[in-house]
């Protein structure tokens, strides 16, 4: 039995070939998304931690998940 870890084909290669394209949008995204999250958060602090709409901690996933969403956008559009 032969293994070769430079043999064409192997799903890790294709694996490391398709981080390499759609990683860094993401990542981009993120890091966007999480410079919107911290002046929302700022802006919206007191009235997330007073428990009036949700609990706290998932308002601020969410937050952040909208936030990400965002930035997507905004990346597309650009």
């Amino acid at each position: 039995m032969k293994f070769s870890t430079s043999s064409a084909g192997l799903p890790l290669q294709d694996l490391i070939v398709g981080a390499s394209v759609y990683f860094p949008p993401i990542f981009k995204a993120v890091m966007l998304g999480f410079l919107i999250w911290l002046v929302a958060h700022r802006l919206l602090r007191d009235w997330m931690y007073s428990g009036e709409i949700w609990h706290p901690m998932l308002m601020d996933l969410s937050l952040f998940t909208l936030s990400v969403c965002l930035a997507m956008a905004l990346l597309i559009a650009w």
